[in-house]
């Protein structure tokens, strides 16, 4: 596994400073965002011109993109957003194969409508489970089209809030082109963290086969926004490496959750934990 980190840690003015800073620190694989190269992180257009400049810029610098992100509320109470985020993970889609990469990373949604990535007490019925089903069958519809793989993350705040509740929903979709992001730090509700072990290795046992993407941060408490950088909170890191290893997975493991100044030393941290797992 080699480290990666998502592209919008570095806040520059320009697509080739933003570059530049993930070389600067030795980095050369990205999740990446559209907003490093001045659009919208869900637009409703990629330039064709700026597609080719994105792809060589990253090709000059000897960078991968991971994963395009592509994150919108898949479950909004609003139809009309759940409809233009569709659209624009089309348009994204259909981006990909210019942009160099295969992966999108999608949120599976909450019915919170102040941010996706708060929980609300409806994103466990039954009908919000049929509406983010619905969200996905369109979604790997275009997958299909344009040959790519959607990738979401269990998120105690989203709708596939645990382990269990996302091997159910990739059977029920039954579709190749989804796929997981894994993240230790996102899957333990208020309560969890004395059971980690358990925790996790569910988590590898159930998904471990369909992790497309790995993402490296920490938590400094169980339940909602208890997110802090890889190294500095409670994650067990050498039994999430191990199993990281043992699920097979040798893709780019992706800082992010900390800050520019938080990533040397997030970058010595996760070298440390890899070579103790070998």
């Amino acid at each position: 596994m080699e480290i990666g980190i998502f592209s919008r840690t570095f806040v520059r003015p320009t697509l080739g400073e933003v570059l530049d800073a993930v070389v600067g620190h030795g980095l050369h694989a990205v999740q990446f965002n559209l907003a490093c190269a001045g659009l919208a992180e869900m637009p409703d257009e990629v330039p064709p011109a700026l597609i080719t400049t994105i792809r060589e810029a990253m090709a000059a610098r000897g960078i991968t993109m991971a994963a395009l992100s592509g994150t919108y509320n898949m479950i909004h109470p609003d139809l009309a957003a759940r409809a233009a985020g569709l659209r624009q993970l089309r348009v994204l889609a259909a981006a990909c194969a210019g942009l160099g990469t295969s992966v999108i990373t999608l949120c599976t949604g909450t019915r919170n409508t102040a941010s996706m990535w708060r929980p609300h007490p409806d994103n466990s019925s039954p009908a919000a489970w049929l509406d983010l089903r619905q969200a996905l069958d369109a979604a790997v519809a275009i997958a299909d089209e344009y040959n790519v793989t959607l990738a979401f993350e269990p998120e105690v705040s989203n709708v596939l809030d645990s382990a269990p509740r996302s091997r159910r929903m990739l059977d029920e979709v039954g579709s190749p082109r989804l796929k997981v992001v894994m993240d230790g730090a996102n899957i333990f509700h208020h309560g969890e963290l004395p059971h980690m072990t358990r925790i996790l290795t569910e988590a590898f046992d159930l998904l471990g086969g369909d992790i497309v993407l790995a993402h490296a941060k920490d938590l400094d408490r169980d339940g909602e926004a208890g997110h802090v950088a890889a190294g500095e909170g409670l994650l067990d890191y050498g039994l999430y490496l191990r199993l990281l290893h043992a699920s097979g997975y040798d893709g780019p493991l992706v800082l992010h959750g900390l800050s520019e100044a938080q990533t040397p030393g997030c970058i010595r941290f996760l070298q440390d934990q890899l070579a103790q797992v070998g």
